[in-house]
C-alpha cells in the first residue's frame, strides 16, 4: 500500500499527516472515488475523476485539483506489482472548526493505492429495513459520509451476505451500499433509474452501454420486492464488475444464470479493449 497527500508521497500509510481538525474527519465533509487497477493500470480513471468533480461541486466544497490527483495516482501505483488493486481518492473541504460550518484553508487531497483480491464471481445480498432518501441533499453524490452504509453492510454480513441492498423512501429498489443493482425479468436486464436516488455508477453506465449492443437493457423503477420475482440478480461495481447473486435474503437463485453469464463475458471482452473507456 502506498499513500499520497497534498503532493507528498508518505513514507508509510500510517504516517500522521492529517489535522484532527480536517472536516473530513470532523463531520465527514468530503467526496471520494474507488477505482480498480488492472495489470498496473487504473481503469476508467477519467470517468472516476469526472464524477469526483461532480460530487465535490455538488457538495459545495469546490473543484478538486485533478492534475495533482493524477500525479498522486501515478506516484502510488509506481513501484507496486498490481495484477489487481484499488485506488481510493478522497477530497475533503480541509481544515475547519469543530462543527458543521466550513473553514477556508483549502481542500485536502488524498490518494491511497493497494493490492486487492478480486471479489468472487458469485455472492449473496440482504435487503435492509432502512431506506435511501432520494430527496437528500447528498442524493447522487459519492460523499465520504458513509456511516449509514457501514451500518447496513454489517447488518448484511451478520446474515451471511456480502452486500446490503435498500429501497428508497417510495419503496422502489435503489442500490447497494457500494454497488448498483441489475436484475433479469422476462428476458430483460433492468436497473433502477437515477431518479431512484442511486449513485450514477461508473460500472453501471459502462454495463448499460456495453450490454445494450446484445442484450435488452432498460432503466426502470420498481418496488424492492421485484428482487423476489426476478429470474437473475446482479451487482455491478468497480471491483465486483458484474457479480452474480445466488441468494436474496432467504431466496435462492441460479447463479450465474444464462443472461448474467453472457453479461460477464461481454464485460470481460470490452474491459480488455481499453483501460480508460
Amino acid at each position: 500500500m502506498k499513500a499520497w497527500i497534498n503532493g507528498k508521497v508518505l513514507e508509510s500509510p500510517d504516517e500522521p499527516v492529517l489535522s484532527v481538525l480536517d472536516h473530513g474527519l470532523v463531520v465527514g465533509d468530503g467526496v471520494f472515488e474507488t477505482a480498480a487497477v488492472i495489470d498496473g493500470e487504473p481503469f476508467a480513471m477519467t470517468r472516476h475523476l469526472d464524477r469526483l468533480v461532480t460530487s465535490a461541486e455538488g457538495l459545495g466544497i469546490g473543484r478538486p485539483d485533478v492534475e495533482a490527483l493524477r500525479e498522486g495516482i501515478t506516484a502510488t501505483i509506481d513501484g507496486q506489482e498490481l495484477a489487481f488493486g484499488r485506488i481510493r481518492i478522497t477530497v475533503t473541504s480541509g481544515k475547519g472548526p469543530l462543527g458543521s460550518p466550513r473553514g477556508s484553508s483549502g481542500l485536502t487531497h488524498v490518494v491511497v493505492t493497494e493490492p486487492a483480491e478480486r471479489p468472487p464471481a458469485v455472492s449473496r445480498i440482504a435487503t435492509v429495513p432502512w431506506t435511501r432518501n432520494e430527496r437528500s441533499a447528498l442524493a447522487g453524490l459519492k460523499t465520504s459520509s458513509y456511516a449509514e452504509n457501514a451500518k447496513m453492510v454489517e447488518y448484511a454480513k451478520a446474515r451471511g451476505a456480502s452486500e446490503a441492498v435498500m429501497a428508497n423512501t417510495r419503496g422502489h429498489l435503489c442500490e447497494g451500499t457500494g454497488s448498483n443493482v441489475m436484475y433479469v425479468l422476462d428476458g430483460q436486464v433492468v436497473t433502477p433509474t437515477l431518479h431512484s436516488g442511486c449513485l450514477a455508477g461508473i460500472t453501471r453506465a459502462l454495463a448499460i452501454e456495453w450490454l445494450s449492443g446484445e442484450l435488452d437493457v432498460v432503466e426502470r423503477d420498481a418496488p424492492l420486492e421485484v428482487l423476489f420475482d426476478a429470474d437473475e440478480v446482479m451487482l455491478v461495481g468497480t471491483t465486483r464488475t458484474i457479480q452474480a447473486i445466488s441468494q436474496v435474503d432467504d431466496r435462492e437463485l441460479p447463479a450465474p444464470g444464462p443472461i448474467t453469464r453472457r453479461a460477464q463475458e461481454i464485460w470481460r471482452a470490452r474491459e480488455a479493449e481499453s483501460t480508460d473507456p
